[in-house]
């Protein structure tokens, strides 16, 4: 592949300045400290100014309170324990990562990466790559270091362009990063913040783990496809034949392993089947009074149902591989797993901080009915307007690669903004899941970016990051113009985007 002139590409010229601002963006951790500062002197400057505000349905006038006063400095003092632990996606989290954590620690969210790749034949090789990549989320961000490699693998063993399978393989992981076939941690944090953002409403509207489901799983099939057609009609075609020198063997999953995920495969056809069994019988206890399932015990515990499948098959995975040898082994391997939230943990305490000044201060909510009502005074408030959020957050995204941490921002400006026009909570959410997973792979404030570039030195000793970038920017593109439009089928089709979720409250 000819290499790149960075200095004199427009292209490179354009990735160096995304790279240098970039650059000036502080640590997530730090990003909300500063931001928390803010507001504190924002809310103390608006304060004088006597700004109020009534939202829709109420009549009591709402004012601006400044946190530099008496009230303020007694609230950060004495809620800042509380907002820590009571913030809602911290528990949830954790939760879901005691069993997705305990599948990953044992082997088996690995071995069922390697086991789906290497199974498929030759012609549905690209398909499921870009497929595995999707689901990978379930392993988090190891998927990013796991998936692209061993795509690369396939590639190569199978007499393709090595790159071409590591493209695929990084666009499932990190374009498609929040859609899946199952509930995963994904849903679990971003509805987290949903919920947290709707409860300062006083609101009976409130958005759950499930509430995207439907669009995410037709998501996974569409975007397998489009991942798959940009690999062979775009990708592969550019690439050309490999001519590199570089030996690559392909270990698949050892017989021991095999057997552990056949295992595991029994373990969860039972929970399933026993969950099942449970959901229908007559007065189930998992369903509401009216027996039915919307809103139900079931959905209301989807987290804890979910981490109990997971802690299921990864006992059945790690007995059989003999990764779990007695109760102890579970819970240190659960340990370890925790560890590896440390990060979540500290940003999340900076992240509740933030978001409870911007709530206590009111200022949030006031940008929220202030931007209804302007966009509703200039008749903009249609699907369009939902459309400009997504190319808004995918731009944003750019510079800001936590998911969860770009959302605790925009959520409680756009999510009230919205459900100020009547749109339901749930429907924001999706678009912006759409617009923060597309342009995940093409902007070096991903952490992981940087170690797929090693990667991709491994295949091409002269690639720099104008090489991933080129690679990458048709599946961020054709990822971002195929989702909205999915989008906007759902939308006008008037398809549910989960358990009776729909466009409007």
């Amino acid at each position: 592949m000819a290499a790149q002139n960075q200095k004199s590409s427009r292209g490179s010229r354009l990735l160096n300045g995304i790279e240098r601002i970039g650059n000036k963006i502080p640590d997530p951790f730090m990003l909300f400290i500063v931001l928390a500062i803010i507001i504190i002197f924002v809310s103390w400057i608006i304060s004088f100014f006597n700004v109020s505000f009534t939202q829709p349905g109420e009549e009591k006038e709402i004012f601006i309170q400044s946190l530099v006063s008496a009230e303020g400095l007694q609230y950060m003092l004495t809620s800042m324990i509380d907002n820590f632990v009571g913030f809602g996606p911290l528990g949830i989290v954790l939760t879901m990562m005691l069993g997705i954590g305990l599948a990953n620690k044992v082997g088996l969210l690995e071995t069922f990466i390697k086991s789906t790749i290497l199974k498929a034949p030759k012609s549905l090789v690209t398909y499921a790559v870009i497929f595995t990549g999707i689901i990978g989320n379930l392993a988090a961000d190891a998927a990013f270091i796991i998936v692209p490699p061993l795509a690369a693998m396939v590639f190569y063993n199978v007499g393709r362009h090595p790159l071409a399978g590591l493209a695929a393989g990084f666009a499932g992981v990190g374009s498609g990063f929040t859609a899946n076939i199952i509930v995963a941690n994904t849903d679990a944090v971003i509805s987290g913040i949903s919920a947290e953002v709707m409860e300062s409403l006083n609101t009976a509207v409130t958005v759950t783990p499930v509430d995207n489901y439907y669009f995410m799983l037709a998501s996974v099939i569409v975007l397998t496809i489009t991942g798959a057609f940009i690999t062979e009609k775009v990708v592969e075609p550019r690439l050309g034949v490999y001519e590199g020198d570089v030996k690559k063997v392909f270990e698949a999953a050892s017989p021991l392993e095999k057997r552990g995920l056949r295992n595991a495969g029994i373990a969860a056809l039972a929970y399933i089947g026993l969950l099942l069994l449970v959901l229908f019988l007559p007065d189930s206890p998992l369903r509401n009074e009216e027996g039915g399932m919307i809103p139900s015990p079931f959905l209301a515990g989807i987290v804890p149902i979910i981490m109990l499948f997971f802690v299921t098959v990864a006992i059945a995975y790690g007995k059989t591989t003999n990764q779990i040898e007695d109760s102890r082994s579970v819970a240190s391997l659960m340990g370890e797993a925790m560890k590896d939230m440390s990060g979540f943990i500290v940003l999340i305490f900076a992240a509740s901080q933030f978001i409870a000044y911007f709530e206590w201060t009111n200022i949030g909510s006031w940008l929220a009915v202030t931007g209804a009502d302007f966009l509703d005074s200039v008749d903009i408030t249609g699907i369009g307007v939902v459309v400009a959020f997504i190319l808004l957050t995918a731009l944003l995204n750019l510079f800001i690669f936590s998911g969860a941490g770009q959302w605790a921002l925009e959520a409680p400006i756009f999510l009230k903004m919205f459900y100020f026009l009547d749109y339901h909570p749930a429907f924001i959410q999706a678009a912006y899941r759409i617009a923060d997973s597309s342009t995940n792979i093409i902007t070096p404030m991903n952490p992981y970016f940087i170690i797929v570039l090693a990667f991709v030195k491994e295949y091409d000793k002269k690639a720099g990051m104008g090489t991933l970038i080129a690679l990458m920017l048709p599946y961020s593109i054709t990822f971002l113009v195929i989702w909205i439009l999915l989008f906007l089928a759902f939308t006008f089709l008037g398809i549910p985007f989960g358990p009776g979720i729909g466009v409007y409250l």
